[in-house]
């Protein structure tokens, strides 16, 4: 259905405005595929190196689903079409990118779970929320993204220490990521218990 969408936009517009939508589900799609495949592979849960990696790897991706959400800043980027169609371009997206981000952490707490034997989701849920909301920060107004791991490691630790180290000073951006962390953390324990509903 996005798709549909973004196609008569290109076409009716002849721009790619919002083409970028589509690399961006991409990326919300990537640790949604590693924590399904982890699912199906009890082999790599139970080597730890091999899984330590494999969640190393799913904590520096996962924010893009969530990352998402936050395009609705472009929402008055353009006027070539009716605003309500683009709110219904980039919510199509955003809400794919928040379902799959939603499996894949629910992924995760499970493996976790049945790893440690836990039974309080508050203590994954919320610490793993609070890192999607920092990364969601740092992707959308310190303008990294989850490559810069590798291709940017230093000034990436940089600008994240200081964020950390100096608070009083970044007022704005815990504000930004404590909320989305809430928003998060009740989004995800709400879809969660909706599915376990008699309906």
């Amino acid at each position: 259905f996005g798709l549909l969408l973004l196609m008569a936009r290109i076409v009716y517009t002849g721009k790619l405005t919002f083409a970028f939508l589509v690399w961006n589900l991409f990326l919300a799609f990537l640790p949604y595929l590693l924590s399904y495949q982890l699912t199906l592979r009890p082999g790599w849960i139970e080597n730890k190196w091999k899984f330590a990696l494999a969640f190393t790897v799913w904590l520096l991706f996962i924010p893009n689903s969530f990352y998402i959400l936050t395009d609705l800043f472009h929402l008055y980027d353009s006027h070539a079409v009716p605003r309500w169609f683009d709110l219904l371009l980039i919510i199509s997206y955003a809400w794919n990118a928040l379902m799959m981000g939603i499996m894949s952490v629910r992924h995760m707490e499970k493996i976790l779970g049945a790893l440690w034997l836990y039974r309080f989701e508050t203590f994954f849920v919320f610490p793993v929320m609070w890192l999607n909301a920092l990364g969601v920060y740092i992707g959308r107004y310190l303008r990294f993204n989850s490559w810069d791991v590798i291709s940017n490691p230093f000034q990436l630790v940089t600008d994240i220490a200081g964020i950390l180290l100096h608070p009083f000073d970044y007022v704005n951006a815990w504000s930004m990521i404590m909320s989305f962390t809430f928003f998060l953390s009740i989004f995800y324990m709400t879809i969660k218990r909706m599915s376990r509903a008699v309906w």
